[in-house]
């Protein structure tokens, strides 16, 4: 099994300064776990058969952005005997999880294509749910490695990355030339450095925000920082090591920020829109924050008091330039569905360059093609591509465990009782390598 958990980046200081940016930016698709229903139950799935061809379905969350149906409108105008139906589920990610497992324990032929988030993928091919998909029908040498790793299990591949996602360091300009610094913090110490000097100056300024909230965000904090660190919260088998050194260190390091008044309690809170509202009012300094922030942070129309002030950067870490731990949705096929010769051709259609550019450019959504971060409509319209790049190529996993309801849950109560200060980092990691050492058994 594949495990994109990485190292901490070489120390470089890669930066974007404040600019205008045409596109107006929603938010990335980003996190959010499933819940502990739905366990096993798939097997018996029946062979894949890729030569079958005929109508499809396409399951995935509601669709805001109006640019699915014309990507459907094209693919069903030139495959008029292949037409690809869309079934909306609702926008909670646990929703539709739990109606696509719905449907998997049914063994049901009612959806065919299915969006999956990026830590699915251990559940759905372990229960058979999805199939194995032939490699050689994709265009995977054109996608960004770390995003093909999220659709992987055990070497094998259940799923085509569409849209990625990484969050970002977002700096105040005129605060980091008050705290005497010539570009944005690469490390934790740097940056708590610098909101004690500015706090001095202005003792209402809570300091750094992400996303604290007890909630799946709180999960994709906690894979980032102990990647951050140099460790992993599961290894290649699937073993868990919450208790490790860099475990420990990364979450201590959080842990220190609350105790000491550079992270604000009210951070415990936050989840993306919270943290975003605080930095965009003025009153952080520093957020670690999806790239939707970006045009909302630079709007014009009253709404910011940061448009102007803002700079992009890898998020903080330890020895330089931390990890972020990746979002996304991929793209798999259900074991239960007809026609799965044509969902192989719908989903390389939908990863092809030109979907991928037009889809970025029409919904600030990250693609997973590599070629379009290097595209100057792209650039112009985002700015920041080039450091959202960087942090997706050397991006952290979530745990690519089977019971990831239940090793999610576990590790959003320990890491919320150590930084609430409940207790320790220490004990609550020691009891949360347990828990999912008892999980993971099972």
């Amino acid at each position: 099994m594949f495990n994109s958990t990485s190292r901490p980046l070489a120390s470089r200081r890669t930066v974007l300064a404040a600019g205008g940016v045409t596109t107006a930016a929603a938010a990335l698709a980003a996190c959010s776990g499933g819940s502990s229903d739905g366990g096993g139950g798939g097997g018996d799935a029946p062979a894949a058969d890729f030569e079958e061809r005929g109508p499809i379905t396409l399951a995935k969350g509601k669709d805001t952005t109006g640019k699915l149906a014309e990507f459907l409108e094209t693919w069903n105008s030139e495959h008029p005997d292949e037409e690809v139906t869309l079934i909306e589920l609702p926008e909670s990610s646990d929703e539709q999880r739990r109606q696509m497992i719905n449907n998997a324990q049914a063994k049901s032929d009612a959806y065919t294509v299915l969006g999956l988030d990026v830590v699915w993928t251990a559940e759905f091919a372990a229960n058979q749910w999805v199939v194995e998909l032939p490699q050689d029908k994709f265009p995977l040498d054109d996608l960004i490695p770390a995003t093909v790793t999220t659709a992987t299990y055990f070497d094998k591949l259940y799923g085509v990355p569409f849209i990625t996602n990484a969050e970002l360091l977002f700096s105040r300009t005129d605060l980091l030339e008050q705290a005497g610094l010539d570009g944005p913090p690469e490390t934790f110490e740097e940056m708590y450095a610098a909101i004690e000097t500015l706090q001095k100056e202005d003792p209402d300024l809570l300091g750094f925000g992400s996303q604290y909230s007890k909630y799946e965000g709180l999960t994709v904090q906690a894979a980032g920082l102990v990647a951050s660190a140099g460790g992993e919260l599961f290894d290649a088998e699937g073993k868990p090591h919450a208790d490790s050194a860099e475990a420990l260190t990364g979450i201590q390091t959080v842990r220190d920020g609350f105790d000491k008044g550079f992270i604000p309690q009210e951070a415990l809170t936050y989840k993306e829109e919270e943290s975003r509202a605080a930095y965009q009012d003025g009153r952080l300094a520093f957020l670690q924050n999806w790239p939707y922030v970006w045009a909302l942070g630079q709007a014009e129309d009253g709404s910011s008091s940061v448009n102007g002030k803002m700079v992009a950067s890898l998020v903080p870490g330890f020895d330089g330039p931390g990890s972020s731990t990746l979002g996304g949705l991929n793209l798999g096929v259900s074991a239960f569905a007809k026609n799965k010769g044509t969902a192989v051709d719908f989903i390389s259609f939908m990863v092809d360059a030109v979907q991928q550019k037009e889809w970025g450019l029409a919904t600030a959504q990250a693609p997973a093609n590599v070629g379009v971060y290097e595209d100057a409509d792209m650039l112009e319209a985002f700015p920041f591509l080039p450091q959202l790049k960087e942090a997706i190529d050397n991006g952290a996993s979530r745990p690519a465990v089977v019971q990831y309801g239940e090793v999610t849950q576990a590790i959003q109560e320990a890491v919320y009782a150590c930084f609430s200060g409940e207790t320790d980092a220490e004990p609550a990691m020691k009891d949360l390598q347990t828990k999912l050492t008892e999980l993971t058994a099972q």
